[in-house]
């Protein structure tokens, strides 16, 4: 795959606490690039936090207003760093996909639980009774489908893992 930054965006998914905003923010920068977390442009669009969101709309009521962002997005040389969810809309993801390569930031689910501490008041999007188990095993299929790049992001600085990223992408200088 060729990447051309100026003509590209790079989208990053995977798990809430995967690292996806931390390593956008590094990989902008690395690339020149500009950088978008699109829950902080749900938030600051709807003016609530997402939990605030998913207390107000329900899970599909969320999932609804994300996917309205995501189709939203517009532009290039962006990283994009996604919610965990954005994976639950097609539509969404096939824009994302149409717009450049995703890489799937892959960490296991002790280090989730490590990084994420008390996840509930985050904004993760559950069905009623789910567990961060439950939601990984759900998700992993759907990240792996979408994404063109998996990357293991476990026992990784985040500068290697930019370098990998950079690698796969095949633009290190």
């Amino acid at each position: 795959m060729t990447f051309h930054p100026s003509q590209s965006n790079l989208t990053l998914i995977g798990m809430p606490g995967s690292g996806k905003s931390t390593i956008g923010v590094l990989l902008a920068k690395a690339m020149r690039m500009h950088f978008v977390d699109t829950d902080v442009c749900i938030q600051a669009g709807e003016g609530r936090s997402l939990r605030e969101i998913i207390d107000a709309r329900g899970l599909e009521g969320f999932l609804a207003v994300e996917e309205q962002y995501l189709l939203c997005l517009d532009g290039r040389n962006s990283v994009i760093a996604t919610g965990g969810s954005a994976i639950y809309s097609e539509p969404a993801m096939r824009r994302l996909k149409a717009s450049g390569p995703v890489v799937f930031l892959d960490v296991p689910l002790a280090e989730l639980r490590r990084r994420l501490g008390d996840w509930h008041d985050r904004g993760v999007v559950l069905a009623g009774g789910d567990d961060l188990e439950t939601l990984l095993q759900t998700r992993r299929p759907m990240y792996e489908r979408y994404a063109d790049f998996t990357l293991a992001g476990l026992n990784k600085s985040h500068e290697q893992i930019v370098t990998e990223v950079m690698r796969l992408l095949d633009i290190l200088p």
